[in-house]
């Protein structure tokens, strides 16, 4: 991994690394999660960096919580779990759709070797760019813009996570960014209030795509070109 935290040594600190280390146990592997560097990275990343000051003390529940632009960060678990389904290794180049806090980046960024984010709100974008570079997560890279439409200069890429809920059909310009042997992992549904999680892998040879549903799950909408309509998409560069 290229990019490390800087050292916190205040008491403050190491009460939330313990608070950090019971998520991991009563939250996430206890429910299944069993990948160890997805285990590793989110005992290793200060979630309370990624969350409002008011909300500091929840930072460790097992719940979303409410952030910038009527968005939310995702539980734990949920992090969790779409970072195993997404099987990411250390050498992995990885592309994340709705960078919103950065949580999810920053769990990923602690196993891939680069992760480039994109994110439609500038706010939300330049906030988690703060949190990156304050905790020293150098590997990051966050671009303004319509995610559904994946990073074409940065790809194929090893794994694709995104973390809003979009149609029945997946976002054409991401399966196109899918490297060989790649796996995106998506909330898919014919409704935007509820979606399945689903996890498509593109073959060795790159030829065929392989679709499995990993169960039921709530997202906000995916706004864009490939997504639901809404609101005008951002600009697609910072």
């Amino acid at each position: 991994m290229s990019a490390s935290t800087r050292s916190h040594a205040d008491p403050a600190r190491r009460d939330r690394a313990a608070e950090r280390q019971r998520m991991v146990e009563r939250q996430i592997s206890s429910r299944g999660v069993s990948d160890p560097a997805v285990l590793q990275a989110l005992g290793e990343v200060p979630r309370e960096a990624f969350v409002a000051p008011e909300a500091v003390d929840y930072a460790y529940h097992d719940t979303p919580l409410p952030i910038a632009e009527g968005q939310t960060i995702s539980q734990p678990y949920i992090v969790a779990v779409m970072a195993e389904a997404a099987e990411i290794g250390p050498a992995d180049r990885v592309l994340e759709v709705g960078t919103g806090s950065g949580y999810g980046a920053a769990v990923l960024g602690r196993i891939a070797e680069q992760v480039f984010t994109i994110e439609r709100h500038p706010g939300l974008a330049a906030s988690a760019s703060a949190c990156f570079a304050e905790l020293g997560y150098d590997h990051i890279e966050v671009r303004v813009g319509d995610g559904t439409l994946g990073w074409p200069e940065e790809a194929p890429f090893d794994a694709i996570v995104v973390t809003a809920g979009g149609p029945a059909d997946p976002p054409p310009a991401l399966l196109e960014q899918l490297a060989p042997g790649g796996r995106l992992v998506i909330p898919m549904g014919r409704d935007p209030t509820g979606q399945e999680l689903v996890r498509i892998r593109r073959s060795d040879d790159g030829r065929d795509l392989v679709r499995e549903g990993l169960g039921a799950v709530r997202f906000v909408p995916l706004i864009g070109e490939g997504g639901w309509e809404g609101e005008e998409p951002a600009p697609r560069h910072p």
